[in-house]
């Protein structure tokens, strides 16, 4: 789990987007979630410094990131969106400057032609596939299929755009795979152990045999 200094403030500060963004910490097994506001030393040279760590610390330990648009979002909304990504997985809405410099000499820098409006960014530790169905279900039951678009995705210095980012998000997820691996590993020793087992089996006869020469 990305490790994080825990900042309270009110969430009716989001809607500034201006500032150093505020830091909610779930309970395990939930997400972070970044806002924008402009309180106190927000602001500052120092505010906007803490702010390019924080992302930088988010993109160093993140396999995936995805952008899509801010605003137009309920607070009772951006606490379900929050609440529906998987543990390892942290977004933040931060101005378009300090992202610039946070993704600067990163493998993430090619996204900063998309670096336009208000944007909403996913950072995605190690799974994208649930990230990817949890935002899908999203924008389905919060009607947000036409305002709140994918407008691109990073992974491995390459730039997606909405059809890359949803094609790679169809992909079997890592504990999918761990799980398909595990599988096929299991039904081999299996297997094997049916053949030895075989009446008159050519393996069985051979490994009876070796014994007996052992004897």
């Amino acid at each position: 789990m990305v490790k994080q200094t825990i900042f309270l403030l009110p969430l009716a500060c989001a809607a500034a987007f201006t500032g150093e963004p505020l830091v909610s910490r779930r309970p395990a097994g939930q997400s972070s979630l970044f806002m924008g506001g402009a309180q106190g030393g927000s602001t500052s040279t120092a505010g906007k410094k803490t702010t390019v760590d924080k992302m930088k610390g988010l993109l160093d330990t993140s396999e995936m990131v995805f952008a899509i648009p801010a605003g137009s979002m309920t607070v009772t909304q951006s606490q379900r969106l929050r609440r529906s990504m998987p543990e390892n997985t942290s977004i933040a809405v931060v101005k378009n400057k300090l992202m610039a410099r946070a993704v600067q000499g990163t493998d993430y820098e090619v996204a900063t032609s998309m670096l336009k409006g208000a944007n909403m960014w996913f950072f995605i530790e190690d799974d994208i596939s649930s990230t990817m169905k949890a935002y899908n279900i999203f924008l389905k039951d919060c009607g947000k299929k036409e305002s709140h678009p994918i407008l691109c995705g990073v992974i491995e210095s390459t730039l997606y755009d909405a059809a890359g980012v949803d094609a790679i998000g169809k992909l079997p997820s890592k504990q999918e795979l761990y799980a398909q691996i595990a599988g096929a590993i299991k039904a081999v020793p299996t297997k094997v152990a049916r053949v030895i087992k075989a009446p008159n089996s050519k393996l069985a006869r051979a490994i009876k045999l070796a014994a007996d020469t052992k004897e």
